[in-house]
């Protein structure tokens, strides 16, 4: 699993943690500063997925060039 996935994981969490602080508390910019993180961990997290799903593709050709070269 690609390291940008654990980090957007946790940066979505994080903001989630702001949002619910800010509507609580009434505080609208904390709960907008919340909200923005939690876009940016799922873009984050996204980008992790892209690189873990073309790391794959990758093996997989890879691996039948290898499987056509040995027949």
């Amino acid at each position: 699993m690609d390291k940008n996935r654990v980090e957007g994981t946790v940066e979505q969490a994080k903001g989630k943690v702001k949002e619910t602080a800010g509507k609580v508390t009434g505080d609208a910019k904390l709960q907008g500063e919340g909200k923005a993180e939690q876009v940016a961990g799922k873009a984050q997290n996204a980008y992790g997925q892209a690189k873990d799903a073309a790391k794959e593709a990758t093996e997989d050709a890879a691996e039948k060039v290898k499987e056509s070269v040995n027949k």
